[in-house]
């Protein structure tokens, strides 16, 4: 403890007579002659006066730490550059480790004519004290035995507010108003606990990276006007941060609290509330004010129905949006009145009466025609019924007077998957751009867009070419998502089925394909193989085909066998395909085009009847299959039935003359179907 007053200054000189004196007929040396028994030995250091004020100040410190219970001291400080001591939060009889610096005065000298009691302090060290939150002055009043306390930011907001020039002072005075009691350090107490949380959990995480931080002064006063600040920035996220600095700044009952709990109600219907129970104290809170005639009943019934919104329990939110319609004077505020329609609303949608809930929109348009949320509701009203003009019609004259961006985001959200539903995608992408800047900030905003883009973003070519640098996008921000990774590769695959250049060749592609495939499950990932293996084929890398069709099907099975067993025959690999043909024929795909794939693997590997029985089942399922024809003429001609050959042959002929093999067959066989003269068919040859 430093510069304690020491009241009248009375100090011995320690000055001695120049000259024996004599007392009493004896004679003393230079000792004392106020006590005459004492020799130089006698002679010790003077306790200053301070030195007693200090033991009586920290004495009744001490004293009433221990009577609030919720400080322990820690002791003072080894290397004293402006704090006296540091005193621990504690919790339940738990050591917190919040710790609270202070410096402690003790002074005799006379109370000002107010009241206050004035103490000089080194410039310094405020300076030193504000380095850590919540540090405080403390002074012990010798005279009335009393203790008061000032926080350090009081002292610095209080010079810098003052007009002057005070940071060239080498001193500053500390007037102390308020009095040290035991309920002021449960509240400083509190304030250091919750700071200490804060700091916690942005440090390991607990509450997220874009978790706000707000710093709660330690002056009621001051605390009142930052929370009406922050509430009309509509800075919900921000208070809610700051909620339990705000409850021991203020007190939980206080009725400032309000705004916190309507901070965290606001947030529950926002679907970004992270404390449920804030708002269950929320409405005991605000029920516990409809008798006390200082609040309009209408507004708190209308506050506890959106709590019970917010917590899902729309019957208790009904009623209490039904009890605040009721309510008298309310027909002096008619935008409360529409705000009300309209949340009821929203509540009776929720309970099933659909035709309830649109009457409702429609009063709260009647009362307030620019009401946004209003015409929100209406709006996806609207889109769930497929009234796209309708809905669209709604949520273009949604403003939001606010700047509420958490519910603008949402509009923007419903605006575009209207505007994919009426073909419109690239106002749609406009949207979803815009959308995405907020990201960060709202959580629901890249899903909403994912699923958008997934289900309109492979609707058309247009749409598409958005939507590739979307997933570009997306995946960058959600690397460990599948359906991201799946949707990139599908939307390059899809353009460049339509025949739009991707600006990459095989080679290249294939890079960024075994870069995300892994990634994805394996009830997705066949079809992206499945497409890798057409481009192969399509630049007649069979083998590499066959690579990316057998991956296909090992991953999914069914339908893939067909290609893997097409690229198969292209390299010889009859035998192989034959299997993955009849599954197909028989099982998974039995059209025409499966027994006439079977058929030609048959006949390559020269098993004729085989070949011809797959043929005849193409044949019965599609009579119009040309190849089908010609290639069953050649299976009976190679198996030695020469008057089969020509019999289906000519059949062949008379379905498709104009046919190459048509041509093929009279130019080679001129006596099975034509005279050698005349060139003319026979007519036992039709």
């Amino acid at each position: 403890m430093k510069d304690a007053d020491n009241g009248s200054g009375a100090q011995s000189s320690g000055l001695s007579p120049r000259h024996p004196v004599e007392f009493g007929g004896s004679v003393y040396g230079n000792g004392n002659p106020e006590h005459p028994q004492m020799n130089h030995f006698d002679e010790l250091p003077r306790r200053h006066r301070n030195h007693a004020i200090e033991d009586k100040a920290i004495t009744a410190f001490q004293a009433r730490l221990e009577e609030s219970g919720a400080f322990i001291l820690q002791g003072t400080d080894r290397k004293d550059y402006g704090t006296d001591c540091q005193i621990e939060a504690s919790a339940n009889g738990c050591a917190t480790n919040a710790r609270v610096h202070v410096q402690l005065k003790g002074t005799e000298r006379a109370l000002n004519a107010n009241g206050s009691l004035s103490v000089e302090v080194d410039r310094t060290n405020l300076n030193y004290l504000l380095m850590q939150p919540y540090s405080v002055y403390v002074a012990y009043h010798v005279p009335t035995r009393s203790l008061r306390i000032c926080a350090a930011e009081s002292v610095a907001r209080h010079y810098g507010h003052g007009g002057t020039n005070w940071t060239d002072q080498e001193t500053l005075t500390v007037s102390f108003v308020e009095e040290l009691t035991v309920e002021r350090l449960c509240r400083l107490a509190d304030l250091a606990r919750a700071w200490s949380r804060s700091s916690r959990d942005r440090r390991v995480g607990e509450v997220g990276a874009a978790a706000p931080d707000i710093h709660v002064p330690d002056d009621p006063a001051l605390t009142r006007t930052l929370l009406v600040e922050l509430h009309e920035q509509n800075s919900d996220d921000v208070i809610s941060a700051g909620f339990t600095k705000f409850a021991a700044a203020l007190g939980v009952g206080s009725d400032e609290m309000g705004i916190c709990y309507m901070s965290e109600i606001n947030l529950g219907m926002d679907g970004m509330c992270q404390h449920p129970e804030r708002i269950e104290e929320a409405i005991r809170f605000f029920r516990a004010r409809l008798s006390d005639g200082r609040h309009r009943v209408s507004a708190l019934h209308y506050t506890i129905g959106n709590a019970f919104h917010a917590l899902h329990n729309e019957q208790e939110a009904k009623c209490a949006f039904e009890a605040a319609l009721a309510a008298p004077a309310l027909a002096a505020d008619p935008e409360l009145a529409a705000q009300i329609h309209k949340n009821l609303g929203s509540s009776c949608a929720l309970l099933g009466d659909q035709d309830a809930a649109v009457g409702h929109y429609h009063d709260a348009l009647r009362l307030n025609p620019e009401l946004a949320e209003a015409h929100t509701a209406l709006g996806i009203h609207f889109v769930r019924l497929g009234r796209y003009e309708d809905a669209l019609h709604h949520l273009d004259q949604v403003v939001f007077s606010n700047q509420n961006q958490g519910r603008t985001s949402t509009v923007i959200g419903w605006r575009a998957n209207v505007l994919f539903n009426l073909g419109d995608g690239r106002a749609a992408f406009r949207e979803i751009n815009g959308l995405l800047t907020q990201a960060d900030r709202f959580r629901c905003i890249w899903p909403w867009c994912r699923r958008l883009v997934a289900a309109f973003g492979r609707s058309s070519v247009h749409n598409a070419r958005q939507a590739l640098p979307f997933w570009q996008r997306y995946v960058r921000a959600h690397p460990e998502d599948p359906i991201g990774r799946y949707e990139l590769l599908m939307s390059s695959f899809y353009l460049r089925g339509r025949g739009v250049s991707i600006e990459k060749t095989y080679s290249e592609f294939r890079q960024d394909f075994d870069q995300h495939i892994p990634h994805i499950d394996a009830d997705n990932a066949a079809l992206p193989w499945d497409r890798l293996g057409h481009w192969a084929q399509d630049d007649e890398d069979w083998a590499e085909a066959e690579r990316c069709f057998r991956k296909a099907h090992e991953l999914a099975g069914g339908e893939y066998g067909y290609c893997l067993a097409i690229a198969l025959k292209q390299l010889g690999r009859f035998d192989e395909s034959v299997p993955l043909l009849l599954e197909q024929a028989q099982t998974i795909q039995p059209d025409a085009m499966s027994w006439f794939q079977l058929a030609a693997s048959y006949a390559s590997l020269r098993c004729w009847p085989e070949a011809v029985d797959a043929y005849e089942r193409a044949l019965a399922l599609d009579p119009d299959h040309d190849l089908a024809w010609f290639d069953l003429g050649g299976a009976h001609w190679n198996s030695g039935d020469l008057p089969t050959a020509a019999e289906v042959w000519a059949s062949a002929i008379t379905r498709f003359p104009d046919h190459e093999f048509a041509a093929k067959l009279k130019r080679d066989l001129p006596l099975l179907f034509g005279d050698p003269d005349t060139g003319q068919t026979s007519d036992n040859a039709r």
